[in-house]
């Protein structure tokens, strides 16, 4: 993850906070789903998450991109938070964590 060095502090609770969201079809947050590909914070505590979906024609595509926002919003610090939705690369269950594929059953 990229970010300005005066941005830094935030991270840890940007991070804190994606772990919070959940793919309702699937009991495991978004991050540990490895969904997030990036974490930008500017100086002045602009955020823009590069995510992804299990599937582009996941149901959750228009409601789950506006809740990650609406939450990052809501911390401290930040001024603003845009979620980019991205396609490349394609997701796959590789990019889950250890944790997630266990809580999975995934190999």
């Amino acid at each position: 993850m990229e970010s300005a060095p005066a941005a830094q502090p935030l991270e840890p609770q940007i991070i804190e906070t994606l772990k919070t969201v959940y793919d309702p079809e699937i009991p495991v947050n978004i991050y540990e789903l490895g969904l997030i590909y990036k974490v930008e914070v500017d100086a002045a505590g602009a955020v823009v998450v590069k995510m992804t979906l299990t599937s582009p024609n996941c149901p959750e595509a228009v409601t789950l991109p506006p809740s990650v926002e609406t939450k990052l919003k809501a911390i401290p610090g930040v001024t603003s938070a845009k979620v980019d939705v991205v396609w490349e690369p394609t997701w796959t269950k590789d990019m889950m964590s250890e944790a997630a594929k266990l809580q999975l059953g995934v190999d």
